[in-house]
């Protein structure tokens, strides 16, 4: 079996309840990401999320990652995500050959569709021609790789003989990720033969049969051999984390904040949840589930479902041992769920790394 990759998760929140200004959140968490390089941890995410207030203030997370770029040395830096219909994906393909370039290698590039009728309504695009404008935006991006001139013509892009500049470091390219919420979009990871990055939407037993569905697929599609230079079935995972010596401890500290979190979380897919908008059908499906958690975003339930790991040292890594079984490869720890002290969240990160990591996967980490 694969070793586990530890990565860290941002919204770039700014909870009212902790009176912490967006300064001092972007600072604090140059902070974190220095110190996760120091701890051995792998990759730092960034989503990009607008008109967000309180829940995420992460909305040119390119920008905070070239930052981050030149405070480390070994981290990568990862966008979760791109959504694709927001922006022209030449556009894309520079911002994420700069982010290669200044971070010498390092970028790894996430895009999706988004889920936000605000945003959408905002820039100028359909929801209905989300799928369409994104698997096109995907098909430059990935072309722009290359290095080659580019040209392109379909139904929402047309141009002819583009030298996209500067060009990514990496060879082939930048690993390649896709957000993942429905079966669907599993299925299409695997016959891109990317992977797929998984949110804290769903609880853990519908992922684990998201995770078997996309593995199978992988296997029909590809065969047992990669889809590409290195480009193997990757499966990760969002988990909110708080990890203390004392279980007791961890669950008084962390109650406030992580059921603020998923409650936001909840507020913000809310609109896509409950109406029908069309190519989002399955999100209407999961609004079913979410009558529960609207009712009852509590912490118990919320661990219960294994949408976040909150607790000692032993409680956490028997969770995440179970997703390491299940086939997730990268957990993207959200600790402090984005919305405790620094000083805690450098604290758990600290206690992580020196139990939960090694009892995962050896010395090595």
């Amino acid at each position: 079996m694969r070793p586990m990759h530890f990565d860290l998760f941002y919204e770039l929140s700014v909870p009212p309840f902790m009176q912490r200004r967006e300064t001092a959140v972007y600072a604090e968490t140059l902070d974190e990401l220095a110190l996760a390089e120091e701890l051995g941890f792998r990759t730092a995410w960034l989503v990009e999320h607008h008109f967000m207030p309180g829940y995420s203030h992460s909305t040119a997370p390119d920008m905070f990652l070239a930052a981050a770029s030149q405070r480390t040395r070994r981290l990568r830096l990862g966008n979760a995500i791109f959504p694709l219909p927001y922006h022209h994906p030449v556009r894309v393909a520079e911002r994420v050959a700069t982010l290669d370039v200044l971070s010498q290698g390092r970028a790894e590039f996430g895009f999706g569709r988004g889920f936000s009728p605000v945003e959408y309504a905002t820039f100028g695009v359909s929801m209905a021609d989300s799928r369409s404008y994104t698997e096109e935006a995907m098909d430059i991006v990935r072309r722009s790789f290359d290095g080659a001139p580019l040209s392109f013509a379909g139904r929402h892009f047309q141009f002819e003989n583009l030298e996209i500049l500067p060009k990514v470091v990496q060879q082939p390219h930048p690993p390649l990720w896709t957000a993942a919420v429905s079966p669907d979009s599993f299925e299409m990871a695997a016959r891109l033969g990317i992977g797929v990055l998984v949110g804290p939407f769903k609880p853990w037993f519908m992922i684990r049969e998201d995770i078997r569905h996309y593995r199978a697929a992988w296997q029909r599609y590809h065969g047992d051999a990669p889809a590409g230079a290195g480009q193997n079935p990757r499966v990760a995972m969002t988990l909110g984390v708080y990890c203390h010596e004392s279980a007791k401890t961890a669950r008084e500290r962390a109650r406030e904040p992580f059921e603020w979190f998923y409650g936001q979380l909840l507020n913000q897919t809310r609109p896509v949840l409950e109406n029908l908008y069309e190519s989002y059908e399955y999100y209407r499906k999961m609004g079913k589930f979410r009558g529960l958690l609207n009712k009852t975003v509590n912490l118990t339930l919320l661990d219960t479902l294994g949408m976040a790991a909150v607790g000692d040292p032993k409680h956490c890594i028997k969770r995440i041992e179970a997703l390491k079984k299940a086939g997730v490869d990268h957990v993207l720890c959200a600790f402090g769920a984005g919305a405790m002290p620094t000083e805690a969240v450098r604290d758990t990160m600290q206690l992580f790394a020196d139990t939960v990591m090694p009892a995962i996967n050896g010395d090595g980490r």
